[in-house]
């Protein structure tokens, strides 16, 4: 396709470039006492790809991070793909072994790494690509991980100007590692072009403006932040990093940084409105929620705090969020408990997509009755371009040439989606995945387990837990406390279940499939949740 002599690829490179020129002067980012300009964030992204070149980083090269919400990993959003390579940000809960799948199956040619996260990936020296140290206050790094200091890197790179500009805007420009809910992560590819236009969607639906002060709540290593870092480096906002969130640094900081804009999960929001610290806020502030459907509860709480609440719906397949719920101009007027229902539901989809579809087995929409289920899907430009090194899953997500987000829902007669369940086995927890697949293999490598089986049961401050339904061996002895701490030697302390209840049996069709979804009825009895077999 002729594009035209004007035409340039999308790059959300492109950004920074334009705020360092327009913006020179204007705080780009905040960190306790350090603060970078955006002459200065730029600056600090040449050297950075400067330096990841010098180091041998070429075009198209992974290079992997696990670090918390820190500036050295909002750099590395923009200078990893200035050099040309693929940023892979991990999931920092997870285990060592996790941790090392990931960086095989992504083929990682670097491994940059928070000092404070070094035991993580202690277990794994020795078989670790080269290693750069990020440093952390109050944590040494461990000299058994080997490497080199951030400052070093750094040093080998120098002030030479770089083309904020690619060839390819179909190019890779991150890979996000899925929860695992089929057992094994799957690696998720985000396109400059993808990345470009999803962060003008969050711009746009989050409400940012040039005096947007946005909190880091929300892990960078998830979706790249829903593609935050790059919005906010769009539109000239000022972003306030934050290593660990802590409800009363939340508070804190909303004050003394003038915060207008966080992302969070809903369990995030719970921690947040219950603090001690909570208080009418003194100026306006956008919540954009997602991870798990909100209660109308906590949207409830929320605005009575005076926060703005968007809700928006979404997958790490699609950028993060791909639907928002655009309130109505009747809304508001509306009493708090009738409105909080009506956001709490998935919505219609966001500026920059194709827009949600609910369809039956045979890809035929669902009447939009409210009570009929469907699967909700997806395409469009901040749809993945596929699954890193796995065509097969590739090929399945997008059958019938829609992505298949495996979430069930239905369609209002207002055109609003509302997400009824999950697909019938993913617990999710806080806003995190967790396969019952992954988990039940763990349990099973047990010596005295015979069967089991892992469901979602109700939990008060994450939404859902995992629970595991155990047989034992004859002859064998456990106790629950065992069997959860041998999950935890394989698998992150937040896969592993909360309870182990012991069974003589588990329940089974005639063909020897085990039946989750009695499980989880009884369960669930009383609480809404619908079930599937």
């Amino acid at each position: 396709m002729d594009n035209g002599p004007g035409h340039t690829a999308l790059t959300p490179l492109a950004f920074l470039k334009r705020s360092a020129d327009v913006f020179p002067g204007k705080t780009a980012y905040a960190y306790g006492d350090r603060r970078a300009t955006y002459r200065e964030f730029a600056a600090e992204t040449t050297r950075l790809a400067n330096a990841l070149r010098a180091s041998g980083i070429g075009p198209g090269d992974r290079v992997a991070y696990l670090a918390p919400n820190v500036p050295e990993l909002l750099v590395a959003h923009f200078a990893v793909p200035l050099a040309g390579a693929v940023l892979v940000a991990i999931n920092t809960r997870l285990a060592a072994e996790e941790i090392r799948y990931i960086l095989d199956h992504a083929g990682a040619k670097a491994l940059v790494v928070d000092a404070g996260l070094h035991p993580s990936v202690a277990p794994l020296a020795g078989a670790l690509p080269q290693v750069v140290t990020v440093p952390a206050a109050g944590a040494d790094p461990d000299p058994a991980v080997g490497g080199i200091p951030y400052a070093e890197l750094l040093a080998r790179g120098s002030d030479d100007p770089l083309t904020w500009d690619v060839d390819d805007e179909n190019a890779a420009i991150s890979i996000n590692y899925t929860s695992g809910t089929t057992g094994r992560p799957k690696g998720v590819v985000y396109t400059h072009r993808g990345a470009y236009l999803n962060a003008l969607g969050e711009v746009t639906h989050s409400r940012h403006t040039p005096d947007s002060v946005y909190l880091w709540t929300l892990p960078m290593f998830h979706c790249n932040g829903w593609c935050t870092p790059w919005a906010l480096a769009a539109i000239g906002g000022t972003q306030v990093c934050l290593r660990a969130v802590v409800a009363g640094e939340v508070w804190r900081l909303i004050g003394t940084e003038g915060v207008t804009h966080l992302n969070a999960a809903p369990t995030v929001l719970v921690a947040i409105a219950n603090a001690a610290e909570a208080h009418p806020l003194e100026r306006p502030l956008t919540v954009t929620t997602a991870g798990a459907p909100p209660s109308p509860t906590i949207i409830g709480q929320m605005e009575e705090l005076g926060a703005g609440i968007v809700h928006v719906y979404g997958l790490t397949e699609t950028y993060g969020p791909y639907s928002v719920c655009e309130a109505q101009p009747g809304w508001p007027a509306l009493p708090t408990p009738e409105r909080a229902r009506l956001l709490a539901r998935q919505g219609v989809g966001m500026i920059q997509t194709d827009g949600l579809r609910v369809v039956d087995e045979e890809m035929n929409d669902v009447p939009a009755d409210g009570e009929t289920l469907g699967e909700i899907v997806m395409r469009g430009n901040n749809v993945m371009k596929g699954y890193h090194r796995d065509e097969e899953a590739t090929a399945k997500a997008f059958r019938g040439g829609w992505f298949h987000s495996g979430d069930l829902g239905v369609r209002h007669p207002d055109g609003y989606v509302e997400l009824r369940d999950r697909s019938k086995d993913i617990i999710i927890s806080g806003g995190e995945n967790i396969s019952t697949v992954e988990v039940e293999r763990a349990i099973d490598s047990h010596p005295a387990v015979l069967e089991v089986a892992v469901v979602a049961v109700p939990d008060e401050k994450w939404g859902e837990r995992p629970k595991a339904f155990v047989v034992l061996r004859d002859g064998h002895a456990a106790t629950g406390a065992e069997l959860i701490g041998h999950v935890r030697e394989s698998l992150a302390r937040f896969k592993a279940p909360d309870s182990v209840e012991f069974v003589a049996e588990l329940p089974k069709t005639s063909t020897g499939k085990i039946q989750k979804f009695q499980l989880r009825e009884k369960e669930w009895a009383g609480m809404g949740r619908r079930v599937q077999g």
